[in-house]
Order: structure tokens, then sequence, then C-alpha cells
């Protein structure tokens, strides 16, 4: 039953990051990608530093250090993934930036199978790349933005992981959305006319940063303390599928044949690499 419960959780997790992105999609025209990641960094940080209270601890040198780094990656890479959001189809976006956690775990093996892995991602990405037999071209600043997210979703893991040995629990994550918040401040203040929101804005805003940060994340929490990592992994390798769904719905954002054939190959080797590594696992989201 623990088990069942904790799948059920993760893919409520993964629902709920891809609706609030979805959502965060269709503010775009009123707010722009930038002004949009401030307003979800922000509500998420103040939203996890008021549950989590991390005030209430004291820190090291070398863990302040590591919330730095651990939160630039992060500020970074939601920004990117909302630049390129505004270019591509929320399915492709997510396929493109899975490529990240994927190269942290081909350059962590020696094993000629993990390059098999990535060899499929790079197909995906080869599909997906604008080319004169597709049926829908595809904006390649967008696609240079997703990959770019997903390097700083890589480096989002290696420091994540340094960051666990200095600080547990939610307070890590608290104070690297901080961070993250104040990272993408300087490139949104131009982008920002509070007096000009709307309380329909505002709400939106709030769901964004719900879905997208503070309920998956404490979902995802509960998952992994009740399935093995592999486990989550091979789940989490269905987000991008999760996100063409959301783009289709919420967006209207249909993908041609060969599109989905792209995210079929970054799952792939997203499945793939999660079953056949020593220690298979993909930090949340957040």
């Amino acid at each position: 039953m623990e088990k069942i419960t904790a799948i059920l959780c993760l893919l409520i997790a993964m629902f709920s990051i891809q609706g609030g992105a979805s959502f965060a999609k269709q503010l775009f025209p009123a707010l722009g990608p930038e002004a949009t990641t401030f307003l979800r960094v922000w509500i998420s940080a103040l939203i996890l530093l008021a549950i989590y209270q991390p005030w209430k601890h004291k820190f090291s040198k070398q863990a302040l250090q590591a919330v730095a780094l651990y939160g630039i990656s992060l500020g970074a890479m939601n920004l990117l993934f909302y630049l390129s959001l505004e270019r591509i189809p929320l399915g492709i976006a997510v396929a493109l930036e899975f490529t990240g956690p994927l190269a942290v775990a081909t350059f962590a093996s020696k094993r000629l199978l993990d390059v098999m892995w990535a060899l499929l991602a790079a197909l995906g990405i080869v599909l997906i790349l604008p080319h004169s037999d597709f049926s829908q071209s595809i904006d390649i600043v967008g696609v240079l933005f997703a990959l770019a997210a997903g390097a700083f979703w890589g480096l989002y893991i290696i420091f994540g992981k340094k960051l666990g040995s200095h600080i547990k629990g939610g307070s890590a994550t608290a104070m690297g959305m901080l961070v993250a918040a104040l990272t993408v401040t300087p490139t949104s203040v131009s982008s920002l006319h509070f007096a000009d929101y709307t309380g329909y804005i505002w709400l939106m805003a709030l769901a964004v940063a719900i879905l997208s940060s503070a309920l998956p994340y404490s979902l995802e929490m509960i998952a992994l303390r009740r399935i093995p990592s592999k486990t989550f992994g091979v789940l989490m390798s269905l987000e991008p599928a999760i996100a063409a769904l959301m783009g289709l719905i919420f967006l209207s954002e249909k993908l041609s044949g060969i599109q989905l054939a792209a995210i079929v190959c970054v799952m792939g080797a997203s499945c793939g690499s999660s079953l056949t590594s020593r220690s298979a696992e993909v930090p949340p989201q957040t």
C-alpha cells in the first residue's frame, strides 16, 4: 500500500509541475518569461521559508557556499526553462531539459551502456532540431535555451548532492530557492510592473508557485521515502510525456509525429539510464 501511495504522490507531483508550467506560459503574454520567473521563484521562496524557517538553525561557511551554488543553478535553470517555453512547446522543452540529468549520469559512469543511453537522447535532440523534412519547425533559440536549462539542471544535481552533506531536509531547498530568487531578480527588474497586475495575474502567479514548487516538492519527498531511487528515476522518465499532454490540454500545442518520436527517445534514454544505473536518481526539479 505504501508503494502505491508513493507512486500516486509522484504522479500527482509530475502533473502538478507540468500543469504549473502550462499556467506559467499563459502568463507570458501579460508578463513575459522574466517577470513570470520572478513571481514564481519569489513566491515559492517565501512559502518554503515560512514552512521550514531555516533562520532557526546555524550554518557553516561551507554550507552557505553550497547553498549559493545550488541556488544560482536553480535560478538559472528556471529562468532559461521559461525563456525556452516562450518559444517552443512544453513537451519538447521538458524533453530537452532532461538531457542535463542524463549528461550527469553519463559523465559519472564509465560503462558503455550509459553511453548508449546518451546517444539515444542525442538522437532525440537531432530529431527535434529544425530540418526541412519536419512537418513543424522548431525555434532554434528556444532549443538552445532548453538545453542550457538542462545544463543548469545537471549543475543543480551536482551542487544539490554537495549541499545535502551540509544541510538536510527542507531548509536546504528553502534557502536555495531564496538564492534562486535573488539570482533571477536582476534580469527581471525591467519587466516588472506591479501596479498593472490584476488580481487574476496574482492568483495565477500564486498557482504557478504552488503547483511548480511547494506542492510537488512535498509529494516527491513522500515518494522518495517509500520507493527505491531507481523506481523514482524510472517514473520520472514519464515527465516529458506528461508535459506534452499538459501542453495539448492547456495550451493547444500539437506535436508532429517526429517530435513525439524525439520525446520518446529522450524518455527511453532516461528510463534506461535509471534502470541500469547503480545509483539511479533524478532529483526533484523544483
